[in-house]
């Protein structure tokens, strides 16, 4: 359904750094940055970018979004160790299942407050 996933940022050096590390917590690649000066990381057939607003306005994060990424527990716990230690912000429960729900989630917001969650569906 999705072809990618966009993020804004006010910052992309410090941006590349939080990317970079959960990325590769997960099994990913270091981010490209192309001429426009975008973040783009290539992950099992999906596209996130990360991205200085175009308009020329301060990026800000959206209110009630949340972007998820697929992964195993352990994918999960290494890469919310990674996003703290490269600048992120750990959010709600630690990581872990959530009695009941057959999830195991990880949470976290990047350095310019988007709101990030790692995802295993148990079972």
């Amino acid at each position: 359904m999705y072809s990618h996933m966009m993020v804004g940022s006010n910052d992309i050096e410090r941006s590349k750094k939080f990317y970079d590390a959960t990325f590769k917590a997960m099994g990913g690649q270091e981010g490209i940055k192309d001429d426009k000066g975008r973040l783009m990381y290539l992950h099992n057939g999906s596209a996130f970018l990360v991205t200085p607003p175009i308009d020329g306005k301060p990026a800000t994060h959206g209110n009630g979004c949340t972007i998820g990424f697929a992964m195993t527990p352990e994918q999960a716990d290494a890469w919310h160790a990674a996003g703290v230690e490269a600048g992120g912000t750990a959010i709600e429960d630690p990581p872990g299942e959530r009695p009941g729900s057959g999830l195991y989630l990880a949470y976290l917001r990047d350095p310019d407050g988007n709101k990030l969650c790692a995802l295993h569906r148990m079972g």
